[in-house]
């Protein structure tokens, strides 16, 4: 299928539902679908941003930005997947308990509004699948449907028609909760988390779009685009990089080779007996 006809198979699909509730982060999916929800459905789409400390700072009021520019309506939740020890621990199967923790309180908007809107959705597309997902296996389980994906829509056709849409998220970095940059095995906590937020905030504002910083415990380990490692040797910024995550709590700061890629992470799984792959 071209473009245009995932496009309107899209549409096709969202009609269909005839309402929806759009799980809503801000990022390039998220922010597509529910224009998407806004053009097929209008009123009878909502947005909802589950909150949590995994949710970067200045995220929500991003979110909410986003859902005004496109005119869809917005609700906020507080998430509290850091209650839940199976989640904390950060076993490979993390994203399995954050995701059911996400739908739970979906569907309690969804109770709210006595069931007003029929189908949840999320922004899983084509490219997500085959990829290591357990937060999908518990949406789908859930009966939560990702429309990107049933369109056939890749991470490319989505930026591309988001361009198109005049959306601002098209050329956005790739987005992901604080808590994917923390090893497996390693528990998570407020603290880690608030450190991975203003070390990577820092990062930004000195110019680098696409950054991770990768929580060791007392090391962080940056991973920015290959193309982008040079920067850190330019005009001191190596010095003022180890000199601001050290006030933040990082004992040593490091730059990884390999440069960013999604996922790194996951790496280390299948590589020790304590990462085994056991989701629900």
């Amino acid at each position: 299928m071209t473009r245009e006809q995932k496009l309107d198979h899209l549409l096709d699909i969202l009609r269909s539902m005839e309402s929806v509730i759009v799980a809503f982060s801000g990022g390039v999916d998220s922010t597509f679908l529910a224009k998407a929800a806004q053009v097929a459905l209008g009123d009878r789409a909502l947005t909802v941003t589950a909150v949590s400390e995994s949710y970067a700072e200045g995220e929500l009021e991003s979110a909410e930005t986003l859902a005004r520019q496109i005119g869809i309506r917005h609700e906020v939740v507080i998430s509290h997947e850091m209650q839940n020890p199976d989640y904390v621990k950060n076993a490979p199967d993390r994203c399995y308990h954050c995701k059911t923790e996400l739908v739970d309180k979906l569907e309690e908007i969804q109770k709210k509004y006595e069931s007003q809107y029929h189908y949840m959705i999320y922004g899983a597309n084509l490219d997500d699948v085959g990829d290591f997902r357990p937060g999908m296996k518990a949406a789908e389980g859930r009966g939560v449907r990702a429309p990107l994906k049933e369109a056939e829509m890749t991470k490319a056709d989505v930026r591309e028609l988001s361009r198109r849409w005049g959306l601002p998220t098209w050329d956005q970095p790739a987005a992901a909760c604080l808590s994917s940059r923390i090893p497996y095995g390693t528990p998570v906590t407020a603290e880690a988390l608030s450190m991975i937020d203003q070390a990577e905030a820092f990062l930004r504002s000195l110019g680098f779009r696409q950054v991770r910083v990768r929580h060791h415990e007392k090391i962080a380990r940056i991973e920015v685009p290959a193309e982008d490692l040079g920067k850190f040797f330019e005009n001191g910024a190596n010095e003022q990089v180890s000199a601001r995550l050290k006030e933040i709590g990082y004992t040593y700061v490091t730059l990884d080779l390999l440069g960013y890629r999604t996922g790194s992470l996951n790496e280390a799984i299948g590589k020790s007996p304590l990462l085994k792959i056991s989701v629900q």
